[in-house]
C-alpha cells in the first residue's frame, strides 16, 4: 500500500517534469502548430476550445494505458498507480491552468498567496512572448525564485 501511495506521488511529481519538457520541446518545437493560439489574445480566439487543447489527449492517453495495462496484468500492476499520478497532476494542471490562471471557469477567483501570485507572475512572463522561440517559465507548479520576489503596482501600493 505504502509502494503504491509512492509512486502515485513520485509520478505526480515527475509529471511537473515531463509538462515542463512537453511544453518547452514539443509545444514550442513541431507541435506549434497546436499550441499558437493559446499564445494569441483572447479577442482574437473564436469559440471556448482551443488547438492546444488537444494537449490534453497527449497525457490523457498514456494514462489510459496505464490504468488499463496496470488492471489487466499481474505482472505490470503498478502501472495503475502511474496512471493515477498522471491523472492526478492532469487534474491539478487543469485546476491552476485553466481555470484559475485563464479563467475558462470562473471557480478560482480569490487565490491569493505569495505562490499563487508567483504563478501567476510565471505564466504572465511565458504568455508576454507570442512567438514560438524565446519563451520562458515553460513549467507550472515549480516556479523560479525571481517571480516571487517581483510587485506589481498594486501590491506595492497595497503594502504601504
Amino acid at each position: 500500500m505504502l509502494v503504491n501511495i509512492v509512486i502515485v506521488l513520485v509520478t505526480v511529481l515527475g509529471m511537473e517534469f515531463v509538462a515542463w519538457a512537453a511544453h518547452k520541446y514539443l509545444m514550442h518545437g513541431w507541435l506549434w502548430i497546436w499550441h499558437e493560439d493559446h499564445h494569441k489574445p483572447h479577442y482574437e480566439k473564436e469559440g471556448f476550445f482551443e488547438k492546444n487543447d488537444l494537449f490534453f489527449l497527449v497525457f490523457a492517453i498514456p494514462s489510459m494505458i496505464c490504468y488499463i495495462v496496470g488492471t489487466l496484468s499481474d505482472t505490470y500492476g503498478w502501472l495503475l498507480f502511474v496512471g493515477i499520478g498522471i491523472s492526478i497532476y492532469g487534474l491539478i494542471y487543469f485546476l491552476i491552468h485553466d481555470v484559475y490562471i485563464h479563467q475558462r471557469f470562473k471557480w478560482f477567483r480569490q487565490l491569493d498567496s505569495k505562490y499563487s501570485r508567483a504563478i501567476l507572475r510565471a505564466h504572465g512572463a511565458h504568455h508576454a512572448n507570442t512567438q514560438k522561440e524565446a519563451g520562458e517559465s515553460f513549467g507550472l507548479l515549480i516556479v523560479n525564485p525571481k517571480y516571487f520576489k517581483k510587485r506589481n503596482r498594486e501590491e506595492q501600493v497595497q503594502a504601504h
